[in-house]
Parts: structure tokens; C-alpha cells; sequence
């Protein structure tokens, strides 16, 4: 762990937020999947939801350019449950609103989202959009204006357009959006063990000298 690496670690920790999230809906083009995660990473965003209730989540590592390794991926794939039923309570146990992107919304933007709350925001598969479980169950809508002849975005470009929109207005209009103390003490023991090779050994060592460090104090 270099000095400029440490910095690196602590500048990113304090951009991060769990105030919004993303949830993926059986995507099932990798490298539409890889492209998200990277641009989450870019934008600050920490979790992300990923639903295999028809398809098994896979990303383009070649498009994620790393990112994973500095995202918290939550996996819905339980094959005996509705996958999005359980997504949606373990974000409603913890203070989410979940939205669902749809060409169908009455409301353009995400102007009428409101931030005081935790946000998520549901994109559906490519083809055939969100499943009926997750319409009828949202809190709300999304749709992201357009002018042309196609109906939807690409799942990539909505959900980084989306992000922007929504990184922007909770930076200007709150303050309380980074993570807690403790979160960013978690996530930086984390992302220690994700920058160096053999971690269990760096760490054994480490207790070893800690060890031997307080029987010389003794």
C-alpha cells in the first residue's frame, strides 16, 4: 500500500454514497451489464441490486475496467423465491423508494423524485422491460425524455443518464448523502485487501507482529 494509493482509497470514501442505488432486472448482455457497474463506480454510486430470476447475471470484464472490485454487488437468485419480491423487501427494510424506469411513465425526468429519501432505481431486462411483480409493486416511475422515432435507451446509456441527473441534484440539494463513519471504516478494510496481492497473509502477519508486539509490552 503506497502513500499515493491510501490517498486514492480516502478521496474516493468520502465521494461515495448508499443514498441511491440501482437494480438490474435480468439483464441479460454483459457487456450492457459492465457498463453500468463501471459508470456506477464513476458517479459514486456503491451498491447495486442484480435480480436472475430468468437470467444469470454476467458482466464484460474488458467494459468494467476493474470497477468491481470497489462495488458492494447484492445477488437475487434464489431459485425457490420471486427474486424481485425479495429484492424489494430488503430495500424496503432499508429505507428505499424503488422506482421503475418505463417509456410508459406519466412524468418525464427525475425531477419529481424525492432525495429526502433512499432512492433505487429499476431498470428491466432489454427486451421486454420490468417484470409485471416489479410495476405494480413500485413507488413510482421513470422516463428519460426523448424526441426520436425508438422507444427506449440502452439500458447503459439510460441508467448513466439517470445517475447523472440524480448524483447532481443530491450533491446540490443535500448535504447528508456520503457514507457513515462506519461505513467508510468497512469499505476501507475492504478495499485494502482488494489492493494487494495475498491479503490473508498480509493480515496473519500483521496479527503475528501485533502479537508479539504486546508479550514484548508485557
Amino acid at each position: 500500500m503506497t502513500p499515493s494509493r491510501k490517498a486514492l482509497i480516502e478521496q474516493v470514501l468520502h465521494e461515495r454514497t448508499r443514498r441511491i442505488t440501482l437494480v438490474m432486472e435480468d439483464i441479460d448482455k454483459p457487456h450492457n451489464a459492465g457498463a453500468v457497474l463501471r459508470t456506477a463506480d464513476c458517479f459514486g454510486i456503491q451498491d447495486l441490486h442484480l435480480i436472475e430470476t430468468t437470467t444469470a447475471y454476467k458482466h464484460s470484464q474488458g467494459v468494467t475496467r476493474g470497477s468491481t472490485k470497489w462495488l458492494n454487488l447484492y445477488r437475487h437468485r434464489d431459485p425457490k423465491v420471486n427474486n424481485t419480491e425479495a429484492c424489494f423487501r430488503f430495500l424496503k427494510e432499508r429505507g428505499y423508494r424503488i422506482y421503475v424506469t418505463s417509456p410508459a411513465a406519466e412524468e418525464e425526468g427525475t425531477q419529481h423524485l424525492d432525495l429526502q429519501h433512499n432512492t433505487a432505481i429499476l431498470f428491466g431486462t432489454e427486451w421486454f422491460g420490468a417484470s409485471d411483480y416489479a410495476k405494480e409493486h413500485a413507488d413510482g416511475f421513470v422516463k428519460l425524455p426523448m424526441y426520436g422515432f425508438t422507444e427506449s435507451f440502452n439500458i447503459s446509456v439510460a441508467a448513466a443518464l439517470t445517475m447523472q441527473q440524480l448524483v447532481m441534484r443530491l450533491r446540490q440539494e443535500y448535504t447528508d448523502w456520503g457514507l457513515s463513519e462506519e461505513e467508510i471504516r468497512d469499505l476501507r478494510l475492504e478495499w485494502y485487501r482488494n489492493s494487494v496481492k495475498n491479503p490473508e497473509i498480509v493480515e496473519k502477519a500483521y496479527w503475528s507482529q501485533q502479537k508479539e508486539s504486546e508479550a514484548g509490552d508485557a
